[in-house]
């Protein structure tokens, strides 16, 4: 009787994946250049809050503001644990382990996602830290209100790294990949936000970075925080299932 091969389970698929990100310099580097982004960043936040005497504003909104730059760690951090993949031919040997695509598309997702939350809420609290001084009192500060952005920031960071994952995979390399999140992410809002008028702007609105915004600060216009959540939600699936369909029907 011939043996069958050996199937990974999901639990062994995300085990692999989380050796594979924390075997290659990358994650170190991806992380701390956002963690140097969210310091350098939010302390320029508060400066210049101080210093044009803005009106009183949580301290959160310093490291959330601090996600339009920190963000795109993460991003590269995701994409690469696929593109890399690929360019180097290790893509099969991962295919031959976990044959099972969609398992190993979510394993993918699981570890990086996981990582992204963890980054976004150590990201938030270094910003919180790091802002304090410089707002010099332009600042107000409540436990509860700041711990809710803070974790905010994680789920915003997870869901864009299942959001960077499904591009990656749909794409598979690095230029391109990178490309399409870099317009999707900053050009686009920028782009509407610059031409304006009422359509552009309500395109805007339902991008993934202006409704993290939205989701992270609160309030009631344009629409409340959990409809930003949900839009980034659905931008995450969408990618997610974009990503499976052409991993599944293409070869490595």
């Amino acid at each position: 009787m011939t043996e069958q091969p050996r199937t990974a389970t999901l639990a062994q698929a995300i085990g692999c994946e989380w050796a594979k990100l924390w075997s290659v310099r990358t994650t170190a580097a991806c992380l701390l250049a956002g963690l140097a982004l969210t310091g350098v960043f939010t302390f320029y936040y508060g400066s210049i809050a101080r210093i044009n005497a803005y009106p009183l504003q949580p301290l959160g909104n310093a490291p959330v503001s601090s996600l339009t730059l920190g963000q795109f760690a993460l991003l590269i951090l995701a994409m690469a644990t696929v593109t890399s993949e690929y360019a180097t031919g290790s893509a099969r040997a991962s295919l031959l382990w976990v044959p099972v695509r969609a398992r190993l598309h979510l394993a993918k997702s699981a570890v990086t996602a996981a990582v992204a939350c963890a980054a976004g809420v150590v990201f938030g609290v270094v910003g919180l830290a790091v802002a304090w001084g410089p707002f010099g009192g332009r600042a107000t500060f409540d436990a509860a209100e700041a711990a809710v952005q803070v974790l905010g920031m994680g789920v915003y960071c997870a869901l864009l790294a299942v959001l960077a994952v499904g591009v990656a995979f749909a794409l598979r390399t690095a230029a391109p990949a990178m490309s399409v999140l870099v317009v999707l992410v900053a050009g686009l809002p920028a782009l509407c936000t610059g031409l304006g008028g009422p359509f552009l702007l309500a395109v805007n609105d339902v991008l993934p970075q202006t409704a993290g915004t939205y989701f992270l600060r609160g309030g009631e216009a344009p629409y409340p925080a959990p409809v930003g959540l949900l839009i980034v939600l659905g931008w995450a699936f969408a990618a997610h299932v974009a990503g499976l369909t052409v991993l599944r029907s293409r070869d490595a």
